[in-house]
């Protein structure tokens, strides 16, 4: 079975259907959102397609490897990760069809006023084995 990773983006995806940001939230909105997303993880357990799931929080460090030593450490740009990046599932499911079929549920869960967030999530594959590299 194929395993896919939805992330949640806080922005750099095409617009929500309910673009309420995040900050702007009651308290019960909230709630009411991790409690979807608690119960949507629950039944993927209860039919053996979640893998695993998170939040991220937004803050983060740049670190590398150069040379010997310690390596450095910055705190930006997060162009790619702590700006865009709001969560993640990894599900493992029969085919690329459920994989759009649970993304898709995935974006309805409930946001500002509790209407669906209809979020874009990005869907991508986890890549089972390394690339073939011919010559």
């Amino acid at each position: 079975m194929p395993k896919y990773l939805m992330l949640k983006h806080y922005r750099g995806a095409p617009a929500p259907t309910n673009d309420v940001p995040g900050d702007r939230w009651t308290p019960q909105e909230w709630a009411d959102h991790i409690q979807f997303m608690r119960d949507f993880a629950e039944r993927l357990q209860d039919t053996g397609e979640f893998v695993s799931a998170d939040a991220l929080a937004p803050e983060g460090t740049w670190v590398r490897f150069d040379g010997e030593g310690k390596p450095p450490v910055t705190d930006g740009p997060f162009a790619e990760t702590k700006d865009l990046i709001a969560g993640w599932m990894i599900i493992d499911v029969a085919d690329h069809g459920r994989a759009l079929e649970l993304a898709g549920e995935l974006s309805s869960a409930p946001g500002a006023g509790g209407r669906p967030l209809g979020e874009w999530l990005e869907l991508r594959p986890v890549m089972s084995e390394p690339p073939t590299v011919t010559e």
